[in-house]
């Protein structure tokens, strides 16, 4: 039976994939160092999988964790524009150290596929929608670049020592457990919370910003059909994930106003450095390799990640309720 290897298992992506593997009866191991992943989005498949507390950077883990393994989804990194852009040093050596050391470490254990998360900021503003794989990336901000080099090193281990590699350009995934609670959360996460709290959403520039806001579900989908298809149709190659349509970040807000039930209006504030303005993705490369194609579609995807983050909002609620009244009859947790 095969092994399957999920770095950065506790985060958004990644823990998404480890579900769907654990659902499909596969054998996980999953890597996580909590540095942005929640133990949380593992608590349901914890005693079906071989977890790991491991940082990319501990070579001697990493060699033991790649031992038997088959397939490897490397999910794992220091993701966000506005990270890089305040500490490009810590991400590139989450993002590119990390990666190399991965690499090396599913060499060494023979390791036959590795899929590498990418990034459609690769792509960066140059001119030219839909966005192809065959055009010359122009990254802006330090992640960018990174993820860039990765993909790199991908296909460098394939051409030098034929390892199967594969390179995954998600563009802008949501939905369920993507975090809502940092200053780099996704714009869909924030959003989402926001609204159901009643609080004022914030958008950088003038909001016309096109994005190709790609589900969850759909990402997985393509990690596992990239996973399963021939070596010859994608070995060394890089493919775009995503809809193939172009929404607004002002769209995005009506949305999910209606969704929540949201009266407000967003405030507007300048740009981020480094911030990509528009994306839309050409797909027709993933759908000829592997048949890949989008399961969820922009607004039943909303809907679905409005209904967690209204029931997760729910269900912490409940919790306080319960210590409340734990509190009230002076059987407090933790309490002397």
């Amino acid at each position: 039976m095969a092994v399957y290897l999920v770095t950065g298992a506790a985060g958004f992506i990644g823990s998404s994939i480890t579900h769907a593997l654990v659902e499909r009866g596969e054998q996980v191991r999953a890597l996580d160092n909590f540095s942005t992943g929640l133990r949380s989005n593992l608590a349901d498949v914890m005693d079906a999988i071989d977890f790991r507390e491991v940082d990319l950077r501990d070579t001697h883990e990493l060699q033991l964790a790649c031992e038997g393994v088959d397939c490897i989804f490397h999910q794992a990194a220091l993701p966000s524009v506005p990270r890089s852009v305040k500490d490009p040093r810590s991400s590139h050596e989450a993002n590119i150290n990390g990666t190399f050391n991965l690499l090396e470490a599913a060499r060494a254990a023979g390791v036959r596929r590795v899929l590498y998360a990418a990034s459609s900021s690769a792509y960066g503003n140059q001119p030219g929608l839909p966005r192809v794989e065959t055009m010359t990336p122009a990254p802006i901000a330090p992640y960018p670049v990174q993820k860039l080099a990765g993909e790199l090193y991908m296909q460098s281990y394939w051409r030098v020592y034929g390892m199967e590699t594969v390179c995954l350009r998600y563009f802008n995934i949501f939905g369920p457990r993507q975090r809502p609670d940092s200053p780099y959360s996704g714009v869909m996460a924030k959003f989402c919370l926001q609204m159901l709290r009643g609080e004022r959403p914030t958008i950088f520039g003038d909001g016309e910003q096109g994005r190709d806001f790609t589900y969850i579900e759909n990402a997985v989908q393509a990690n596992l059909l990239a996973a399963a298809a021939p070596a010859e149709k994608v070995a060394g190659r890089v493919f775009n994930v995503a809809c193939g349509e172009r929404h607004t970040i002002r769209e995005t807000f009506e949305v999910i106003a209606g969704l929540t039930d949201y009266a407000g209006t967003p405030e507007f504030v300048p740009d981020r450095l480094g911030d990509v303005r528009d994306s839309l993705a050409d797909i027709s490369a993933a759908r000829e390799a592997f048949g890949y194609a989008p399961l969820v579609g922009f607004e039943v995807g909303l809907q679905r990640t409005v209904d967690w983050y209204r029931s997760e909002m729910a269900r912490e609620e409940r919790e306080l309720d319960l210590i409340a009244e734990e509190w009230s009859k002076g059987k407090c947790r933790g309490c002397n």
